[in-house]
Formats: C-alpha cells, structure tokens, sequence
C-alpha cells in the first residue's frame, strides 16, 4: 500500500490551554473532552444555541491543554466565539500555526487515525513533513469515502449535525450531558426524526452549481454541495430516494459509503 500525504492549507489550528480548559471546553462542544488523553484525537463541533451546526472540529490531547483543528477561513470567527464563551474561566485562547497533515488509504508514522472512519486514514499537527500529493488529491479520497466537508457543505448556520454524519462519524457524544444546542441534537436523534442527510451523488462530467436542485420526478429531492469531476455531496431527503433522480437534467446516482451502510 502506498501512502499519500498532503498539506491541508485549508485547515487552522487554535490551541486552548489553561488549568480550566478542557471542562471550559467540555461544556461547550459535542465531543467529551474531559476524558480527552494526550495525544488523542476526536472529533466534534460547536452548535449554535439551536443547534445547528457552526464550526466542526477535531481535538488534539495535549499534556498543558487542547489543540482545535478548524477551517482556515473560520479560525478567527472562532476565536472570537471562543472569547464570548470564556468569561472568568482560567483559559488562554490562541492561534498556532503549525501546519496540519493528512495521510491516506492508511495512517502514515506519526500520524493519528481520523477518528471519523477508518477509510480516511490519518491526520497530524505540525512536525517535517514532506507532502507528496495535493490537497485536492485529498477532497477526492474524501469524497470517493463519502464523508462531508462541514466547512464546504454545511448551509450558511442552517445545518443540524446529525444531517451532516456528525451521529454517524463519531462527532457527537450522547453521553456525556449538556454542551451548546445539546437539547434540539438529542432531540432529533432520540425520536428518529431525521429527514435529511449528506449523501455522495455520482454523475459524468463536472459537478453542478452548489445548490442546484436534486428532483425525484417532479419532487425535489435535495440540493447539491461542493463536489468535483464525477462526484459531490448533496444534502438530501431520505424518503424521496427511491428512483431516478435527476439535476439540471442529468441523470445521478446516490452512492451510499459503506461506514453509512454498517
């Protein structure tokens, strides 16, 4: 097996250190983080109060504190939400920059598995690292897997977690008692009250404009996500997947991944 790493320029790093700051973050975030070990990563996001889905994230165990692994474009925003949330917890937010790694099919020496699902291989923070492949090399194993971008997919603050895989790809812990838009999450996924869900479509040629509708017949389906050549996510309904659906005319078909399947 050949591995491949690359160089996520799209990705940022936050660390979040202090005495208080794995229950500061504990309180905040879907993923427990009280029981975090050195070393470890999961994965999780920041809600809204309502519940939809604002920052996803993962979580680095470090010995003095956390270390958040966000969108590039959304680490200050962050920052900021960060800030609001502090009030008089004894915690130090700030920007590291050291650079943040994938590898794939497997998980390369000195990396971390992605907590998501096996097929994605591994992550890592900072270190000399020698990048031989692309970052769009990377979106394409991402998406030949099946497992949404959140930064890339998720509709402007109005997407619940549980339509973006976050209660399928080990983003959310059930268990563990409040955090911020706890209520309406365990709503949803206690009633079986999800309509919606992320799904990788595949079709021929380049992918259609994010936001084009899915048509089921006449019935819209869904829409259309960041996707490339041949493939993209789509957030569609679950109960109108059934037969030929269509965008802007061209016939597409939804590929199930296997981790959804299991």
């Amino acid at each position: 097996m050949t591995l491949r790493i690359a160089r996520l320029d799209s990705r940022a790093l936050i660390r979040v250190s202090g005495p208080e700051a794995r229950p500061f973050l504990h309180n905040l975030l879907t993923q427990d983080v009280e029981t975090l070990a050195d070393g470890e990563l999961r994965f999780g996001a920041l809600l809204s109060p309502p519940g939809r889905l604002l920052f996803d994230l993962f979580l680095v165990g470090e010995a003095d504190g956390v270390v958040l692994d966000v969108a590039a474009d959304r680490r200050e925003a962050l920052l900021q939400r960060l800030a609001m949330y502090r009030l008089r917890a004894q915690v130090t937010v700030e920007s590291d920059d050291r650079p943040i790694f994938v590898s794939w099919p497997g998980v390369a020496d000195g990396f971390t598995a992605d907590p998501r699902t096996p097929g994605l291989g591994g992550r890592r923070c900072g270190g000399a690292v020698e990048p031989t492949a692309t970052e769009a090399d990377w979106q394409t194993h991402r998406l030949a897997v099946g497992v949404p971008d959140p930064a890339a997919d998720a509709l402007s603050d109005k997407t619940y977690p549980i339509e973006a895989d976050f209660d399928l790809l080990n983003g959310i812990d059930f268990q563990k008692g409040c955090f911020v838009g706890q209520e309406t999450t365990s709503r949803m996924k206690r009633r079986g009250s999800i309509k919606n869900r992320m799904l990788p479509l595949a079709f021929e040629g380049p992918p259609p404009p994010f936001g084009a509708e899915v048509l089921n017949g006449e019935l819209r389906a869904g829409e259309v996500l960041s996707g490339q050549d041949g493939a993209a996510m789509a957030l569609l309904r679950l109960d109108r997947l059934e037969g030929p659906l269509t965008v802007d005319g061209r016939p597409v078909e939804v590929r199930r991944p296997a981790w959804m399947r299991s």
